[in-house]
């Protein structure tokens, strides 16, 4: 840690490290009301509606404060110089904070909109603006004051503000409902697809330049590339949710075509990963930050990509649309994208902000963390993507009725729901494993 404001990440950290442990829990919890009939009494108090709004929106909120936390760590590095109004980095911590409590707390007595992963309702939505803002003009102020320019920083704040525009879309109340998800997808794809992608692009760079010691330029030169490729694709590929909306033909061709090449740029950075990798000399250090690196690049690719790809197509999307095919894409897409990415980032930045000598920290539960949590979500997406096709074979094919078509996927979902516990047993050894982090000069003694 080069500059003292940076300690204000930690934090966003520790509260983020805490949301996904919540999130995974009621993920399990979701996941066992598949294949086992929940007591009415119990339905009654907590319903399945509730318990997904409160798994989707902790995954939304939990994905923001660490991408805040990062930046925050990441912008006095590539300015050189502090955070501008750190007073205001904590205001916001709270006031975000407090809008996940309480929108929990909401979600429990019935008080949403109703939207997938936009549930909370407007007063929340206008904290959850004014959040942004205090962090927009924060981060740009310290830009600003610097003076000093970066491909870095102008993905990141790029992304930021792309991700702060997108959001006032999701907003308003549109009384036709197609027209509703048309801009609800402006949120929610552009969000992944798009502002997600610049901050992830940003991220990855600056890891991959503290982790390797490779010249700026390099990484910047397939940053540029990444970048293009990502927004190239991206922006027309949000065009495969249109299909079933009433929007016009051409959709079909925008949309069947560019989701086809949205896996591009992962596979670029598939590839430019693997290029730097292969090529070092020294040994990888610390060697489960880069196995979180990796992990990420790979599954980013295989859960985001080839998944992706898929179930996108119109011919395949006219039957996968809305199963569990989307949810094992969804799953597995996240989990490579932006789950590994904050977990890589954070095993980058605490031991820095802690001071343990040249970053290295006693790796030895971290690795057991990882394997528990990744192999329990490509197990679960591979459970979810046999169950999506069944679903889709009996329902959308043979016509039966919804309920009819559960009995024969119910095994598969046990499947889910026992990786599922696999997923949390592992969250549980990370968040408790970067919580305490030790160095190694500690751990010798």
């Amino acid at each position: 840690m080069t500059h003292k404001t940076q300690s204000v990440a930690y934090p966003y950290f520790v509260v983020a490290l805490l949301l996904f442990g919540l999130q995974v829990v009621m993920g399990l919890w979701l996941g066992i009301q598949y294949f086992v009939t929940v007591p009415q009494s119990v339905v009654d108090v907590f319903p399945f509606a509730t318990a997904r709004a409160m798994h989707t929106n902790l995954l939304v909120l939990w994905l923001l404060l660490g991408f805040m936390g990062a930046t925050y760590y990441l912008v006095p590095e590539e300015t050189g110089t502090d955070i501008a109004w750190p007073k205001v980095a904590w205001a916001q911590l709270v006031i975000l904070s407090l809008t996940g409590v309480i929108a929990l707390v909401g979600f429990f007595f019935g008080w949403t909109q109703g939207k997938p992963l936009l549930e909370i309702p407007r007063p929340l939505d206008v904290l959850v603006v004014i959040g942004a803002l205090m962090f927009l003009a924060n981060v740009g102020m310290t830009m600003f004051r610097a003076r000093r320019w970066t491909a870095i920083q102008g993905s990141l704040l790029g992304g930021l503000v792309f991700l702060a525009v997108m959001y006032l879309f999701g907003m308003p109340f549109y009384r036709n409902l197609a027209e509703d998800w048309y801009y609800w997808w402006w949120v929610i794809h552009l969000w992944v697809e798009g502002a997600w992608e610049l901050i992830a692009a940003a991220m990855t760079a600056f890891i991959l330049i503290k982790l390797t010691g490779v010249e700026r330029k390099v990484v910047e030169k397939w940053l540029y590339v990444e970048l293009g490729l990502f927004l190239f694709t991206g922006i027309a590929g949000t065009g495969h949710h249109y299909y079933w909306l009433g929007a016009p033909k051409y959709w079909l061709w925008v949309g069947g075509i560019f989701s086809a090449l949205e896996p591009l740029p992962i596979a670029l950075m598939v590839w430019d990963t693997w290029r730097d990798v292969r090529h070092r000399t020294t040994p990888l250090r610390p060697r489960l930050t880069w196995v979180y690196l990796v992990g990420m690049v790979v599954l980013h690719f295989v859960g985001a990509g080839l998944f992706g790809m898929a179930h996108t197509l119109p011919q395949v999307n006219y039957y996968t649309h809305g199963s569990q095919v989307t949810v094992s894409h969804g799953h597995l897409a996240f989990y490579g994208a932006y789950v590994l990415l904050n977990l890589t980032f954070f095993y980058l930045a605490i031991p820095r902000i802690k001071g343990f000598r040249d970053g290295e920290y006693d790796e030895r539960s971290g690795h057991l963390g990882f394997w528990l949590t990744s192999m329990g979500v490509v197990g679960m997406s591979l459970a979810f993507g046999v169950a999506g096709v069944l679903q889709s074979y009996l329902e959308r094919y043979l016509g039966q009725p919804y309920m009819v078509a559960q009995d024969p996927i119910r095994f598969w979902m046990a499947i889910v729901a026992a990786h599922g516990v696999l997923v949390v047993a592992g969250v549980v050894v990370i968040v408790k494993h970067l919580l305490t982090l030790r160095s190694v000069t500690v751990q010798a003694a």
